[in-house]
């Protein structure tokens, strides 16, 4: 199961020693798909499955990690469509609109970025999984109603191929990340 970790990024860094360093390289690349993935990484790490969730709470709680996420691989679950839509939104309208898109569960992502005028005027992104191109336009087309976005421009971009499909990568692979790994 590919994950999502994100670090915090804060000016003072909270202590982590060579066991929590250890636990996040083995779970950089994802969690084992088991009933039970933390006992999984515990045996790996010498270490008591309790101590491994203890160990993942504290360092939700001191900050190292911000969030804790899966990755869904969404073609292997059947959805084999999926558009980027970019929205040129005034500037004060963002954030409501943003809170509407990402309310519904065809959106996997919704977030902001700054124009490249005046190449680039967009500003707001989603993203629609859907199992087919028709699937994606309908949904599309009942969220541009549902949030009223009828006269504001957009461009639905498909993909057309997956180059990589993973959560950010944190720590560099070298000897004793793959040892530590490995078990």
């Amino acid at each position: 199961m590919e994950m999502n970790i994100e670090l915090n990024t804060h000016s003072i860094p909270p202590v982590v020693d060579d066991t929590d360093r250890r636990l996040l390289a083995v779970v950089a690349k994802g969690l084992p798909l088991a009933p039970r993935p933390f006992a999984e990484v515990a045996a790996r790490l010498g270490l008591d499955e309790a101590e491994v969730i203890a160990r993942f709470a504290h360092l939700k709680q001191s900050g190292v990690l911000r969030r804790f996420g899966v990755v869904v691989r969404h073609h292997e679950l059947g959805y084999g469509a999926n558009a980027m839509v970019v929205w040129d939104v005034p500037d004060d309208q963002v954030r409501a609109l943003g809170r509407c898109l990402a309310g519904f569960d065809f959106i996997t992502l919704c977030y902001q970025r700054p124009r490249r005028l005046p190449q680039w005027r967009y500003n707001l992104y989603c993203m629609i999984h859907g199992k087919s191109r028709e699937e994606v336009l309908s949904n599309l087309e009942w969220m541009v109603n549902r949030c009223g976005l009828q006269s504001l421009p957009h461009e639905v971009l498909f993909s057309r191929r997956r180059f990589k499909q993973c959560g950010a990568r944190y720590h560099a692979e070298n000897k004793e990340d793959a040892h530590a790994a490995s078990g």
